[in-house]
């Protein structure tokens, strides 16, 4: 007997990396059906396949509106009902101080996590009032409680879906629907490689070489994996959790109690290690950002106390000696 039997569930970003890896728990676990969305359409389709009968694929830019029905409407046509909606997608955002985000691309990534998770519980909860129950889930992240792990878009999106879990969790209640949120820390997927813009497949390759760096952050000395947030959000999907709504788990390996001090020489190694194992193309990608982000940062130090500024010029004098020697 699975934990998810005989429920149905919606879940964004459903391609890659924690989307997939919950699919697969969740079919796995006894769900009736699984309603898959996301834009990488290749991989989507390639893996509800996999999964069989009870996974659909479907092509879900959850930056549109009508998409996020239209993969609603679909669980509840195929499957009767629409018992866990897990908002998931995402992207990293556009890097760089305040004044230099563009607003365009501060809109869509706020329009990605955030207004998503809203335009998934508008147009869900009708139907879960309806059955007298259901449960949301959304992807938040570590970013939401401290500077310097995401992008500024990100991050604030991640905050605002901590209080949009709050404020459901009170509406929703009465009427037997819960609504929680999972933060995650550093885990392995292709999120760090598309903050740099390279190719989905060069993405996921990235994913793989992080795992070395992400262990050294943390109390527990391992990547996350996907598969740890995943059973994170069973455990928030299945009536194990009956009583817990309103909350914000931390899937963070203890990030967040405080980082694991790292000796910036072997960062900086790893780092050159990771880049020249990327094809010639995604190499090419990345170091020409890197650079956009050094020359932006050469510009700004004029602005800093000369102390400051020196000890700054020195440490990129090291780092780019020993990129060159390698």
């Amino acid at each position: 007997m699975g934990k998810l039997d005989g429920k149905v569930a919606l879940i964004t970003g459903a391609a890659g990396g924690i989307g997939r890896a919950t699919s697969k728990l969740f079919i796995k676990e006894g769900a009736k059906g699984v309603v898959m969305g996301d834009i990488w359409d290749e991989m989507g389709e390639k893996t509800a396949i996999k999964l069989g009968p009870n996974a659909i694929y479907l092509h879900t830019d959850v930056s549109q509106e009508s998409n996020i029905k239209a993969a609603i409407d679909l669980a509840v046509e195929k499957f009767g009902r629409l018992d866990v909606v897990f908002s998931n997608a995402g992207n990293p955002g556009p890097g760089g101080a305040i004044e230099d985000v563009p607003t365009d691309e501060f809109d869509k990534t706020v329009a990605i996590h955030l207004r998503a998770a809203f335009l998934c519980m508008k147009h869900s909860i009708p139907i879960m009032k309806k059955q007298g129950s259901g449960c949301f889930i959304t992807t938040s992240s570590v970013a939401a409680f401290q500077h310097g792990m995401g992008t500024l878009p990100y991050s604030l999106s991640k905050a605002g879906i901590i209080q949009l879990t709050r404020i459901a969790a009170v509406e929703l209640g009465i009427y037997g629907i819960r609504a929680n949120a999972i933060a995650p820390g550093g885990i392995a997927t292709g999120i760090f490689g598309q903050a740099f813009g390279i190719s989905r497949n060069g993405a996921e390759k990235v994913a793989e070489l992080m795992k070395g760096t992400l262990a050294e952050m943390q109390a527990i000395r391992r990547a996350g994996l996907p598969e740890d947030v995943a059973n994170a959000a069973l455990f928030l999907a299945s009536d194990s959790s009956s009583f817990i709504t309103g909350v914000t788990l931390k899937v963070d390996g203890g990030l967040l109690s405080g980082r694991i001090p790292q000796d910036p020489e072997e960062s900086q190694e790893r780092w050159l290690e990771m880049i020249q194992a990327l094809d010639p193309e995604d190499q090419k990608i990345i170091t020409e950002r890197a650079q956009e982000g050094i020359k932006k940062i050469m510009e700004d130090l004029k602005y800093i106390k000369p102390e400051i500024r020196e000890k700054i010029i020195k440490r990129m004098q090291r780092f780019a000696a020993r990129r060159n020697e390698t």
